[in-house]
């Protein structure tokens, strides 16, 4: 999560936006499996995807109606990171990834607490 955070605090260049790019596709990697961990653990639940963690995450209350509905487009955001060579791709990916960091921040928060 911090090197995400750091990246986002860069001047805007081309690289930084690659950067950040990469940074949030790993970033999201460890949020969700770290998410699916906590589920399994702590809930009893097992959810094999990053939609399905998310939605499950929904029905256990960790997310409301509107951050789920985020979560779902973040996942298709990071689906999508494999098409950044694509300059409208890349510059919408971008666009959205700090608000894509503050909510990855704010679920890992809300897991912290219960933990």
């Amino acid at each position: 999560m911090e090197s995400l955070g750091q990246i986002l605090d860069e001047p805007y260049s081309v690289i930084v936006r690659d950067a950040s790019i990469q940074r949030f596709k790993y970033t999201f990697e460890a949020v969700w499996k770290f998410s699916k961990e906590f589920l399994k653990t702590n809930q009893g639940v097992v959810c094999n995807a990053p939609k399905a963690c998310f939605r499950e995450m929904l029905g256990q209350g960790l997310l409301n109606e509107e951050e789920a509905e985020q979560c779902l487009e973040m996942t298709d955001r990071r689906n999508q990171t494999s098409h950044t060579y694509n300059e409208e791709v890349a510059q919408l990916i971008y666009g959205q990834i700090a608000e894509y960091y503050r909510l990855m921040k704010m679920l890992l928060d809300r897991i912290d607490r219960i933990i």
